[in-house]
């Protein structure tokens, strides 16, 4: 494996059930391969804010041997520039060719977190600056989140639903909730993406409007019912995002929509997911996110989990 972006790097090579494998193997014993990132250097890149993907990354890098380095983009390193062909004559300082390369002679594997622009659909939904870096930096690379896609926290909360599943085919909703700022839909595109390469029984309920790109969903059930969609749950997962066909737009705050103790009074004693940050009360209510219900701690503690899991598929291949 020599990026991981999205679901698709993996279901050819290693496979994702073999990804699950080792992830397991991880969870249960993290500090068991440390030779593989021995003498290596995993460089990180964040081009916004991150709690818990810079965390768990470098935590995930250093039970596996490896030296970390990383960087905030513009604050740890210069302002860089994304667009090919531009005059350089305003803010920016450096372009990712020259940025992107450097870090690829300095390090052994690279991970990138990017944001979604919300006013550019073709240039967010072509991921330009990822494959950018992908293409300057001439080392492995793992996403810390695209403008269309988290894998790492997709990963995740796979692993979560393995660990916490109590049916062989659980039914699990990706429910939209409401937020005051407009969202990208990199995290609903990537669960949605991962959950059809299992076997589970995928809802899709959102308000109309909010439909993500078909590419995307597939084959999922849609609905605009949430309480339909919440019968027989074992797992919601509630999320926000912006409109994709009116691009980046908020359509709606409407709070019937919040995941309360009465919405998951519906469902077959399903479990609470969320990536975090959560907006309490507005996403979830107080006694959902604090109560046996929810599976948002295990859900976070797993993200170092899919981060070691993949790193170690990319230390591996360095160099090879």
């Amino acid at each position: 494996m020599k990026r991981f972006t999205s679901v698709h790097d993996v279901v050819a090579e290693p496979g994702l059930h073999a990804l699950l494998s080792e992830a397991r193997a991880y969870a249960q014993d993290p500090w068991r391969t440390p030779e593989l990132g021995a003498r290596k250097t995993v460089g990180l890149l964040f081009m916004n804010p991150s709690l818990r993907t810079r965390m768990s990354t470098h935590k995930a890098a250093t039970m596996l041997g490896a030296d970390v380095i990383v960087l905030n983009a513009g604050s740890d390193s210069w302002t860089l520039e994304t667009r090919d062909g531009v005059i350089m004559d305003g803010t920016t300082t450096e372009h990712m060719k020259e940025a992107a390369a450097v870090m690829g002679a300095y390090c052994d594997v690279l991970g990138l977190r990017t944001f979604a622009s919300l006013t550019d659909r073709d240039a967010d939904y072509a991921e330009d600056v990822l494959e950018k870096f992908i293409a300057y930096a001439g080392r492995p690379v793992v996403s810390l989140e695209s403008a269309t896609r988290h894998p790492l926290q997709s990963f995740a909360d796979l692993i979560t639903i393995e660990q916490h599943k109590t049916v062989a085919r659980p039914k699990v909703v990706l429910t939209w909730a409401p937020h005051p700022k407009a969202l990208p839909q990199a995290v609903a595109n990537s669960f949605v993406e991962w959950m059809r390469h299992v076997d589970v029984d995928l809802v899709v309920a959102h308000p109309k409007g909010y439909e993500l790109d078909a590419s995307f969903i597939g084959d999922a059930t849609v609905t605009h019912d949430q309480d339909e969609a919440l019968r027989g749950a074992h797992f919601v997962y509630a999320k926000n995002w912006s409109s994709y066909a009116e691009y980046g737009a908020i359509l709606s705050r409407d709070m019937s929509w919040t995941v309360s103790a009465e919405k998951m009074a519906l469902t077959d004693n399903a479990k609470f997911m969320h990536c975090l940050p959560v907006r309490r009360n507005m996403i979830v209510t107080d006694d959902v996110l604090d109560s046996p219900m929810s599976i948002v701690i295990p859900q976070a503690a797993n993200r170092v989990v899919s981060a070691q899991t993949v790193l170690a598929r990319l230390l591996a291949g360095a160099h090879t």
